[in-house]
């Protein structure tokens, strides 16, 4: 029974494990294209309907990256943005952002 809550636990954390492989350094500098709209480290968006991206979970921004390039989220600037992304740019862009100091607050 301890191995199978182990096993589960393991890869209940594979994902977050793989977006924490981005190096936060060649994110910052594969993010100078993202400023345009999201701000300095994604921090305050130059329109009120753009998210933060600053301070985000590494594991949400990745899989929203993902789901644009698939089609499966719908934008079309983000869209043709992320369709050049390879995985690594993608784990980099995600760990760059989510280490930025955020102006989100959180409630609790």
């Amino acid at each position: 029974m301890k191995s199978k809550l182990l096993f589960a636990l393991v890869l209940a954390c594979a994902p977050a494990v793989a977006v924490a492989k981005g190096n936060i350094e060649e994110g910052k500098r594969k993010a100078e294209t993202c400023k345009a709209c999201h701000g300095e480290g994604g921090a305050k968006p130059v329109l009120p309907e753009y998210p933060i991206l600053a301070g985000q979970h590494a594991d949400y921004l990745a899989a929203a990256l993902n789901q644009y390039k698939s089609g499966k989220r719908k934008n079309a600037l983000m869209t043709g943005f992320s369709a050049a992304l390879s995985p690594q740019d993608i784990r980099d862009l995600a760990a760059y952002f989510a280490a930025e100091k955020s102006p989100l607050q959180y409630k609790y």
